[in-house]
């Protein structure tokens, strides 16, 4: 079984409105949706934003469910200029930026894990889906909501994400990643944290970043429409192609 998390409930709306054979729990005030998606048994659930929430809502999806791999999807901010609004980052290695125990361990070093990131799974697969998507853009994308949040040719790449409880939407601080991590291209709240207890309880992830800002001070977007209207419906059709 799949386990399939985002951090808005908008951003995996339209695979809840494909979900047949529904089944609910609700446990420390999340719901998970169990049930078959393109023929795959799967669980969703909307962890809310941050660290804390995305770990707790990963640690309880594995421990009350049978999960083979969990996929989390949802959106995050550029810190890259090669990147643009619909583009999409499959997550390569996850770093926690706001995590520094010095000098007791380096920065970004989890203690007692002796790691300053963690890695996906084999992505092969995923890109291969992500690709097929982009190259049935138009069913999945209303072309002029594309429009509406200046999404052109977009594209997949595989790289690293930086994690942590901050919404970035300002120059310097992305500078500052830019410095202290040169290797990521996005960040979000989220994605690092499922990470840790995913590699902890041996359960194979991935990360799904669909580029919704650029950080920057135009990062106020109106992000329950993005998420709604273009994240919620990369994650169908990326999906749609990764279960077939």
């Amino acid at each position: 079984m799949t386990g399939i998390i985002s951090a808005m409930q908008e951003e995996i709306q339209a695979l809840l409105n494909k979900l047949q054979n529904i089944s609910t729990t609700t446990k420390g005030m999340r719901t998970y949706y169990t049930g078959t998606l393109f023929d795959k048994k799967v669980v969703l659930v909307f962890s809310r934003w941050g660290k804390v929430a995305s770990a707790v809502t990963t640690t309880q999806l594995i421990n009350d469910f049978n999960i083979d791999e969990i996929i989390f999807t949802g959106v995050a901010g550029a810190i890259k200029p090669t990147l643009n609004i619909g583009d999409i980052v499959i997550g390569k290695k996850l770093f926690q930026y706001d995590m520094n125990a010095s000098p007791l361990f380096e920065p970004f070093e989890i203690p007692l894990l002796n790691r300053k990131f963690l890695e996906t799974k084999d992505a092969e697969k995923l890109i291969r889906a992500t690709n097929k998507f982009l190259n049935s853009y138009a069913s999945y994308i209303n072309p002029k909501e594309a429009e509406s949040f200046n999404i052109t040719l977009p594209k997949v790449i595989y790289e690293d994400i930086a994690s942590g409880d901050q919404f970035i939407s300002d120059v310097d601080k992305i500078k500052h990643l830019n410095n202290i991590l040169p290797t990521a291209f996005c960040v979000e709240m989220e994605g690092a944290a499922v990470a840790q207890v995913c590699f902890e309880y041996k359960v194979p992830f991935s990360i799904i970043r669909i580029i919704s800002d650029k950080a920057n001070s135009n990062a106020t977007i109106d992000f329950p429409k993005f998420a709604n209207s273009i994240a919620s419906n990369y994650a169908l059709g990326i999906l749609k192609n990764y279960f077939d």
